[in-house]
């Protein structure tokens, strides 16, 4: 097999126990929570996000990593991690925690699905040698990142209780 189908290879199946290892032991614990701690503990994963600046350490990643790639994927995981934290940071202040977790799930969304785009556009998998020891971010840490942000918004747009709507209107 090529470098670059061994890379694709990696990249799809990447996706394939976490969402089996999610749907198993994440998801029935978040679906059970309360929304704001639901948030708060995917929040929590998200602000690790500052470790994609090591996209951009000469010798952790090859010299011909394209650059277009590693500057937008290092600080895209940087705001993103700032945004998670910042949201941690004011869950004493709620219209802001939720602003700040409305924030760092669409910018790490949109971080993700532009890092597929640039690295297929500049062809990352015939360089996937090049990510160096980063190689394990997009293989393992991406996909659980993507599934969170997805049960995220899922979670973001479930209908309140019964209970909670009335209590969150002030009746």
């Amino acid at each position: 097999m090529s470098p670059a189908t061994i890379f694709m290879t990696h990249l799809v199946l990447g996706y394939v126990p976490w969402l089996l290892c999610f749907g198993a032991y994440f998801w029935p614990r978040l679906a059970a929570m309360d929304r704001f701690e639901a948030q708060r503990a995917i929040a929590t994963l998200h602000s690790f996000r500052f470790f994609g600046l090591a996209f951009l350490i000469p010798g952790v990643v090859g010299v011909h990593l394209p650059p277009g790639f590693a500057v937008f994927a290092a600080y895209g995981d940087f705001a993103t991690g700032l945004l998670a934290m910042l949201a941690l940071l004011t869950v004493r202040i709620r219209p802001l925690f939720w602003a700040f977790v409305v924030a760092f799930n669409a910018v790490g969304t949109i971080d993700i699905i532009v890092d597929y785009y640039h690295g297929n556009q500049l062809g990352l998998p015939e360089l996937a040698g090049e990510l160096g020891a980063t190689y394990a971010i997009p293989m393992l840490y991406v996909p659980l990142l993507m599934i969170t942000h997805i049960a995220a918004f899922y979670l973001l747009a479930r209908p309140l209780p019964r209970a909670g709507r009335a209590f969150s209107s002030g009746h």
